[in-house]
């Protein structure tokens, strides 16, 4: 689903991922947006933030964890990205954009989210994940992260013990590489260390990336 108030935009990217295959539905407001999601079988929302009513923000912080979220907007200065993070976004596009690119990050999401194995269980510590249902436990007890802190826990987990550098999680869990910008993946980090309740699984390797408690 696309979310986006400017006609042209949003016909655009509706363009563009109908050429790509998908069934885009383009809705302009997140009032509109909140109904849709409950009529439909939606996999992804592209969502800009400046919408009239409910904004972008609002809308990701009611949604975030139950759909992907990339965000798509006019704002590029680094508050309003990691604000934009922090409610639950999966990714950040700002514009002017292009249009391939941003096909390029839904497939990549989506890729993500589908190549997963029904039986498998990864576990590190008394932490534990589904990656089929989407699931993570701490100690027993099921916590709520957004599709993206997931691929990049479940990154990590798969790695433990291993140094991942701040530019692979990027390319490998975000599916694009853009050197030095490690701002998301640091936001990311903080918010899933303060879900998870335990500071030292995910740790910091000065200067070169992080790594999971083996």
């Amino acid at each position: 689903m696309v979310v986006e108030d400017e006609p042209n935009i949003g016909a655009l990217v509706r363009t563009y991922l109908d050429r790509a295959g998908y069934r885009a539905l383009w809705v302009r407001s997140g009032e509109d947006a909140l109904v849709e999601l409950r009529r439909h079988p939606i996999r992804l929302v592209v969502l800009d933030i400046g919408l009239p009513g409910i904004d972008g923000f609002e809308v990701c912080r009611q949604i975030a964890g139950t759909v992907p979220v990339i965000m798509l907007t006019a704002r590029d200065e680094e508050p309003d990205r990691v604000a934009g993070l922090e409610v639950g976004a999966d990714d950040y596009v700002a514009k002017p954009f292009s249009p391939r690119e941003l096909t390029a990050r839904v497939k990549a999401v989506l890729r993500r989210a589908e190549r997963v194995d029904q039986r498998e269980v990864l576990s590190v510590g008394t932490v534990t994940l589904a990656p089929a249902a989407r699931e993570v436990r701490v100690d027993g007890g099921e916590i709520e992260l957004t599709q993206r802190e997931f691929d990049l826990l479940e990154y990590l987990v798969r790695r433990a013990g291993q140094v991942v550098t701040r530019d692979e999680l990027l390319e490998r869990v975000w599916g694009y590489l853009a050197p030095g910008e490690t701002r998301t993946v640091e936001v990311h980090i903080a918010q899933l260390r303060k879900k998870l309740g335990q500071p030292g699984l995910i740790r910091t390797v000065r200067g070169v990336g992080y790594k999971a408690a083996a």
